[in-house]
């Protein structure tokens, strides 16, 4: 069992369609076609999306995403048309509403690592090997790569995992020429994206992108890809800080770290392997886990909350 504790209803708006109603964002389409993302405070762990919201969490991603897409068009066009609310919208959507590019949507998660950490650690412990790609002995937890790797996974609906595929899985599905262009750019805007963080003290370990093509050109031989969805948020990314980074151990992080160790302690009372969601969060993991959204955002940026 994962999933919601208790999906919300959508808000209704004249003249939006409502999509999807995702673990952080709610997906809307206008009238001429173009859609509507919002970034509530919502908050998951464990394949479950919480009964209690981190505060600012949605405009942190909004906001620090918009910063990033900024830094990145050279390389990649982004999905972004608008930041303007929508006639009707309630106000408490503004700062966290991207009208966007309506594309048809790669069907695979584009992830880049820098650092063994998570799932990658996982396999790597099992057979030296990440996505199938060889690497090398002597590494362990937090352990720095000898070069970023392009680590695909497939999309999961709400409540299920992400499964890590192999390369050659990915060219199967989309084409060999798409493969290797998606590899090419996730591996680029990882590079420019970990030089940019560690400036500011800030180690990028990994991070998954989406991408799609414009509806125009979806089917065109070499069309270019757009980048989608949040970019380089600590909900889509591990960000470590720096002056404290030593391998061989679990790096603290700028995410959701002390939800996932609340929900896991004996304060909680929740069995995470059982069938009952996980129950409210206390203030203080609510404070100290916005703390660590926010300082992810002001550290990259430079920009007072």
């Amino acid at each position: 069992m994962s999933g919601f504790v208790e999906k919300p209803e959508p808000v209704q708006v004249p003249g939006l369609e409502h999509l999807h109603t995702g673990k952080v964002r709610d997906l809307y389409r206008t009238e001429r076609g173009e859609l509507v993302m919002v970034a509530s405070d919502r908050i998951s762990a464990y394949d479950w999306v919480l009964p209690t919201e981190i505060p600012d969490k949605g405009r942190v991603l909004t906001q620090l995403s918009l910063w990033w897409f900024d830094l990145l068009a050279d390389l990649v066009p982004h999905h972004v048309l608008s930041t303007e609310l929508p006639p009707g919208a309630p106000a408490d959507w503004q700062g966290r509403t991207l009208v966007c590019r309506s594309l048809r949507m790669i069907p695979v998660e584009a992830v880049a690592r820098g650092y063994l950490t998570g799932s990658g650690l996982a396999e790597y412990e099992r057979n030296r090997t990440v996505c199938g790609l060889a690497l090398p002995e002597g590494l362990t937890d937090g352990s720095e790569l000898p070069t970023p790797i392009f680590t695909p996974a497939t999309k999961a609906e709400v409540g299920e995992h992400d499964e890590n595929v192999s390369y050659e899985e990915v060219a199967r599905r989309i084409g060999p020429e798409p493969a290797a262009n998606l590899r090419q750019i996730t591996l680029a805007v990882y590079a420019r994206a970990r030089d940019i963080a560690r400036e500011r003290g800030i180690i990028l370990a990994d991070t998954k992108f989406e991408f799609g093509y414009a509806e125009a050109t979806a089917g065109a031989e070499g069309a270019e890809l757009v980048l989608a969805d949040e970019v380089l948020t600590p909900d889509s990314s591990r960000f470590w800080p720096a002056d404290t980074w030593q391998p061989g151990r679990a790096q603290p992080s700028f995410d959701k770290q002390y939800v996932r160790d609340w929900l896991t302690s004996p304060a909680s009372g929740w069995d995470r392997h059982g069938e009952q969601p996980p129950p409210p969060l206390p203030a203080e993991v609510v404070e100290r886990t916005r703390s660590k959204y926010v300082e992810a955002y002001e550290r990259l940026t430079g920009i007072s909350w």
